[in-house]
């Protein structure tokens, strides 16, 4: 079991910590399937449009630039070879999808793990709650302050959807909003400090 800081809805210190559910945080941190993980999230967002002409899509050269022997150079059938100022490209890329798909439970296996991997660090905050009636990005700056998280990447993981939390952190730059239930690996890794609401926890929402 995994006890981390528990702080109100203020952002004051509650005396004792949170135990975090030993269903998400077992503590085991599996190194093989975050890179995985990782890996396949980032291949997913390429957009595969690179491109470059082929020898055979080059526009001209139908004429041969000088007879084949004679000359005392070397023979030449195309000024759109490879070689050539303006030829085509030799097993340049092409349009691809970079798409892979991970099993369920292998990226169920990945988040747990980056979730331990933070907790392990002590990089996870519990807060009672983020009420924000309207979007106030320094009354979220403030709450944040309070929290007592150094340096890095925050990541915020809401019960559910909270657009007021959202659109306060959105002109942040390294705070980033989420839902608990639609963190990633990645989303998870990429950030330095996760502080994640109380009742998202006690859901155990994605677990």
């Amino acid at each position: 079991m995994i006890d981390v800081p528990h702080f109100s809805s203020a952002g004051k210190q509650h005396k004792s910590a949170f135990a975090l559910p030993s269903e998400l945080f077992d503590g085991t941190v599996n190194e093989s399937v975050l890179h995985q993980a990782v890996v396949t999230y980032l291949g997913n967002q390429r957009q595969g449009t690179a491109k470059v002409k082929r020898r055979q899509e080059v526009s001209g050269g139908g004429r041969k630039p000088w007879k084949q022997k004679g000359t005392g150079r070397a023979r030449a059938g195309t000024i759109r070879a490879a070689q050539w100022r303006g030829g085509g490209v030799v097993f340049g890329p092409a349009p691809r999808d970079y798409r892979k798909d991970l099993p369920k439970k292998v990226r169920q296996l990945a988040r747990r793990s980056a979730f331990n991997a933070r907790a392990r660090e002590g990089m996870v905050r519990v807060i009672d709650a983020i009420d924000l009636t309207t979007p106030k990005t320094q009354e979220l700056l403030g709450l944040i302050a309070k929290l007592e998280l150094g340096t890095g990447r925050i990541l915020i993981l809401t019960d559910g959807a909270k657009p007021t939390v959202h659109l306060s952190a959105r002109n942040v730059p390294g705070v980033t909003v989420l839902p608990f239930a639609e963190a990633t690996a990645y989303d998870i890794l990429h950030a330095k400090w996760l502080v994640i609401e109380h009742a998202a926890l006690v859901a155990k929402e994605g677990a």
